[in-house]
């Protein structure tokens, strides 16, 4: 006959000790599922995914109705994702975006529409206000900064709005911001 404790003199240590083959077993198959992994020198960058961005700014500039531009930019920057988003209502309009990634691991968000300044600062910022501007060239840029969000720059080249926004510093913002103005828009 096997002896129990009754159960009011069972404490920390029974529950403990009753728990350790659990949380063995749960470590075993998160290692078996590849879940986990116990490698010293902490997470590493995982792989860059390809997108064609010449291609799909060339299916844009088909399908859009205002010139989408191509901007050319240095060595080390990488496109990495695309996407088309509408913005509806008054002053609304189809968006195409470009996501790069600077040679500093940051990354940026390109959008070109014929939405309204309003409408795009609104589609993207909700109620933010302008904080500033900046000039990079002849073009004029609409800065909205505020502390604890991503700066967006917005400009207008006539025909389009163009957006700029994402975690790199001033120079990416600068480098991205010549690239789009210099860059020509695609044939239809």
């Amino acid at each position: 006959m096997s002896y129990q404790k009754p159960r009011i003199l069972n404490d920390y240590r029974d529950l403990f000790w009753s728990l350790i083959p659990l949380v063995v077993i749960a470590v075993v198959f998160a290692g078996l599922a590849s879940q986990c992994s116990f490698a010293a020198n902490g997470p590493t960058p995982g792989q860059i995914p390809l997108f064609d961005v010449k291609a799909a700014l060339t299916m844009d500039a088909r399908s859009m109705p205002f010139p989408i531009r191509n901007p050319d930019l240095p060595a080390g920057w990488s496109s990495n994702s695309g996407s088309r988003e509408s913005i509806g209502g008054t002053g609304g309009g189809p968006v195409s975006t470009v996501g790069y990634l600077t040679p500093q691991g940051t990354y940026l968000r390109f959008s070109q529409t014929n939405a309204t300044e309003e409408a795009l600062a609104r589609f993207v910022l909700g109620y933010r206000y302008a904080s500033g501007t900046e000039r990079v060239g002849e073009q004029a840029w609409t800065v909205y900064a505020e502390q604890g969000s991503e700066t967006v720059w917005i400009a207008n080249l006539g025909l389009s709005r163009v957006l700029i926004t994402g975690a790199g510093n001033h120079a990416a913002f600068t480098t991205l911001a010549q690239a789009v103005t210099a860059a020509q828009p695609l044939s239809r």
